[in-house]
């Protein structure tokens, strides 16, 4: 990236408390020193209450303003029952800007619940299996078909991401996790995949994993794995699994990265009955934040950011739901006081 300009952000907070989390998270991202970083932020909206005023939960104006940014914020949304022409945003954003390494890490934070020893990254293809967006019905709407949809386009960058993020980090071990005793063709093709491209990279430890044994190893022994890589579906469930190693999705962040462009955001959802009340727990989205500079290559105020989290914690700087008395806004104005330390 280039530090002689300021980084392009495009800001998209969506519904509900993503109101609130993600102008706290671009307050502390401000406050990083600007002879060292700086940012230029643009707005956009998405999301149920935008749908309410203009038909469409994402106009093409912001996907194109999304790609000409460094990196993009997106906060939470808001997914209505039952109305036909509504859709995910954040998948229609995954799949038309070709997003498709979906990254949530899971490390020990000193948070009640979080396990110590645990580090390790999954790498969930974010583009197509179940999540293909092909589904029909028929026999008079008796019978419900989705398609899932594996590539070896699809498999292999995403495997590929997973070895080289291996590689660059120093990581020892990628698992594949897949359930190809049963879907023979559709996940014998990703482990088969997984397999020709492992043998490139010699110095990782290769293992494969069917998705039940792994649901239950990664609670009972998580210390022992690095770098996960599965499918849309296994990886969605997976991670959020995963989410609980490190207190809950609280402080569970997420990026959706690209050839070209990238999305960083909270995997909470947008909690509509605390929205507005200040209240709301910003930690995943500061940890979203933090991402979002390590895929910039600013890996000095990521760490800024991690060290102040991480200070925060230990003397529980804490929200009501996490049993703390902090509100959304003196969390933040913690972690700037740590930041400036």
């Amino acid at each position: 990236m280039n530090a002689k300009r300021p980084y392009r952000i495009c800001v998209l907070p969506g519904d509900g408390i993503g109101k609130e989390v993600i102008p706290a998270t671009v307050m502390l991202l401000q406050s990083l020193p600007k002879n060292q970083i700086d940012f230029e932020f643009t707005y956009d909206e998405v999301g149920y209450g935008f749908y309410q005023k203009s038909g469409t939960p994402l106009k093409d104006e912001t996907l194109e303003k999304v790609r000409a940014s460094d990196a993009a914020l997106f906060g939470a949304i808001t997914t209505p029952p039952n109305i036909p022409d509504y859709f995910s945003v954040i998948i229609r954003l995954r799949q038309r800007l070709d997003l498709y390494s979906n990254l949530r890490p899971t490390r020990f934070y000193p948070i009640a619940g979080a396990r110590e020893g645990v580090d390790l990254m999954i790498f969930r293809e974010n583009t197509e299996g179940l999540y293909s967006g092909i589904e029909r019905v028929e026999d008079d709407g008796n019978t419900a078909i989705t398609e899932r949809i594996i590539t070896r386009k699809g498999s292999e960058r995403i495997i590929r991401a997973a070895f080289e993020y291996a590689k660059k980090n120093s990581r020892k071990k990628v698992t594949l996790v897949h359930k190809a005793n049963v879907l023979r063709e559709s996940d014998g093709l990703f482990k088969r995949i997984g397999q020709e491209i492992s043998s490139h990279y010699s110095s990782i430890r290769f293992e494969e994993m069917i998705v039940d044994a792994m649901a239950m190893r990664l609670i009972k022994d998580p210390e022992n794995f690095d770098v996960i890589v599965t499918t849309n579906l296994f990886g969605d469930i997976l991670s959020d699994e995963a989410s609980m190693l490190c207190g809950g999705l609280g402080f569970a962040a997420s990026g959706n990265i690209g050839d070209n462009c990238a999305i960083f955001e909270p995997v909470h959802g947008s909690a509509p009955d605390i929205a507005g009340k200040g209240i709301a727990n910003p930690y995943a989205t500061v940890l979203a934040a933090k991402m979002m500079l390590e895929y910039l290559d600013e890996s000095g105020s990521a760490a800024k950011i991690d060290n102040a989290v991480i200070g925060a914690l230990k003397v529980l700087v804490l929200t009501k739901e996490l049993g703390g008395k902090y509100t959304t806004s003196q969390v933040i104005d913690e972690l700037i006081k740590r930041i400036r330390e």
